[in-house]
């Protein structure tokens, strides 16, 4: 994973979305510029932001997959050892990888070693960083995105999670607009968006972080100081208020 670049994603990874401030942010979203469109003017999270909270590469190859040659079955036996039953399309449940691969052996191959990260990657990918909407699935063609480590690692994962977060984000406040709501349904890495709204509306942000002598401010990656911390998981009214009409001039430029 370390060799993936992906290594950094992990002990964000538990981090789990307030839908009251997901809602509202949706809803401040305009998708034919992908800005927040606030009092102040528009803001938008940049790639940077995304290398500063997440330490994923933002510089390198292009995250794109060539659909295989072998069908779905084969491929997950060649490069996870076991596969489903119930492969309808080159979907995989989440739950089966977690599962199936629980706990490495202690006498292990480095084959079988190789074969419990890329299920740990995918459900990585498919649970957190490209996230569905129904958020219990991933496609195997992430799969292929690990069959090489080092391939994995020239990667620009920061880049295509940004991306991918765009194009939902485009989804639900079209979505927002013909129901006025989001029912949950939400697609992308929330925790990112979350992390980058508390780093740069100070006044969202959760009871407790990090700070002082327990983190520096150069910690890589920056999102780890919000990891204690406990969420306000308040309705989307009140996160609209505070990001519209409360201390909504309030926009940390720089983290």
């Amino acid at each position: 994973l370390v060799d993936a670049g992906l290594s950094s994603v992990l002990p964000l990874a538990p981090l789990t979305g307030d839908p009251g401030l997901i809602t509202a942010l949706v809803e401040r979203w305009r998708p034919e510029t992908s800005t927040f469109h606030m009092p102040f003017g528009e803001v938008t999270i940049t790639q940077e932001d995304v290398a500063t909270l997440t330490g994923l590469a933002i510089d390198g190859d292009a995250v794109i997959v060539d659909i295989p040659d072998e069908d779905w079955s084969a491929m997950c036996l060649r490069l996870l050892g076991q596969a489903p039953t119930d492969l309808g399309g080159g979907v995989i449940r989440i739950t089966w990888l977690r599962e199936t691969f629980d706990e490495l052996p202690l006498s292990a191959s480095p084959e079988t070693t190789e074969q419990f990260a890329r299920a740990y990657a995918l459900s990585l990918m498919g649970g957190v960083l490209f996230s569905d909407r129904s958020g219990g699935s991933v496609h195997l063609q992430y799969l292929l995105l690990v069959e090489d480590w080092r391939r994995a690692g020239r990667f620009a994962w920061g880049a295509a999670v940004l991306s991918y977060l765009y194009r939902e984000m485009g989804r639900s406040a079209l979505q927002m607009t013909a129901s006025s709501s989001l029912g949950g349904d939400f697609g992308g890495w929330a925790a990112l968006l979350m992390l980058w709204t508390w780093e740069r509306f100070p006044h969202t942000s959760p009871l407790h972080a990090v700070t002082g002598a327990q983190i520096t401010q150069d910690a890589v990656p920056r999102g780890i100081r919000w990891l204690p911390a406990q969420t306000r998981q308040h309705g989307d009214q009140f996160y609209l208020y505070k990001l519209w009409f409360d201390e909504c001039t309030t926009f940390v430029v720089s983290i």
